[in-house]
């Protein structure tokens, strides 16, 4: 699903954050990547979302360059991403008049491709509210509702691509912990469902070792190389109260700390 090799990536009068790169993910698996504050975890997922380009090597998304946002990969921010002027359904349908405006450009002959996704129908808007379970809130705004209740708003948006990949940039770390947990559970059901490809970026060890069957470990930049923990119990809703959790957060804590 993801392929970077010999990746290098600088901000402009700045040290490169990656260089000479490679990563690989398989369709399918569910990562979490963690490291220091500043070591380019969110940078590498804007790299893979296409809204920042490598300045060397190569990066492939489903075997093809990334040039630009593809209809096929979710993308959900810590800030939620919301339009603070719409409702709760209309920042999910957001997709639909997303898919219409696309489709337009490329009729016009302005456009690259027409956008892929055809067949979103507000029924299947409906669907995932309830999913989600806000469809009471459908016709609040997002600020009058809570940061839990924005962020299952920005996941039912993104799941209403109907992704392959879907990534997730320090989803749930504004959120009390109840409500972490809540939705750290809703991210395992959600991939059992759909079998989505997830790569989830955090600074919380514990939600590392919860969410990602695969650990990436970036460390003090330029990133040259890859460090990665096996996590393969991840995915189990119980695995909190199983002593491999703990131990698997204690050999993360450990690799951070030597890095």
């Amino acid at each position: 699903m993801i392929d970077i090799t010999g990746l290098t990536f600088a901000y402009t009068d700045q040290p490169p954050v990656f260089q000479d790169f490679t990563w690989h993910a398989v369709t399918g698996e569910a990562w979490a990547v963690i490291g220091p504050s500043g070591c380019g975890k969110s940078t590498l997922l804007y790299l893979i979302a296409g809204l920042r380009q490598p300045s060397a090597g190569r990066l492939l998304v489903d075997g093809q360059p990334v040039p630009r946002p593809r209809a096929s990969s979710g993308l959900i921010l810590q800030d939620y991403g919301l339009l603070p002027w719409a409702t709760v359904w209309e920042n999910v349908a957001l997709v639909m008049r997303m898919g219409r405006f696309y489709r337009g450009k490329a009729s016009s002959g302005e456009g690259p491709r027409p956008y892929p996704r055809l067949d979103i129908v507000p029924e299947q808007v409906n669907a995932w509210l309830t999913r989600l379970g806000i469809a009471a809130l459908r016709d609040k705004y997002p600020s009058q509702i809570s940061g839990g209740q924005r962020q299952r708003t920005a996941i039912a948006r993104s799941l209403l691509q109907q992704p392959n990949l879907l990534l997730m940039d320090e989803p749930f770390s504004s959120l009390d912990a109840l409500t972490r947990e809540d939705l750290q559970r809703l991210t395992l059901e959600l991939r059992e469902e759909t079998d989505v490809t997830i790569v989830v970026v955090t600074h919380n060890i514990e939600e590392a070792v919860y969410l990602g069957q695969r650990i990436l470990i970036l460390g003090r930049v330029p990133n040259t190389r890859t460090s990665v923990i096996e996590n393969p119990a991840a995915g189990d809703p119980d695995y909190r109260g199983h002593p491999a959790y703990w131990q698997r957060c204690t050999e993360l804590r450990a690799a951070l700390t030597a890095g």
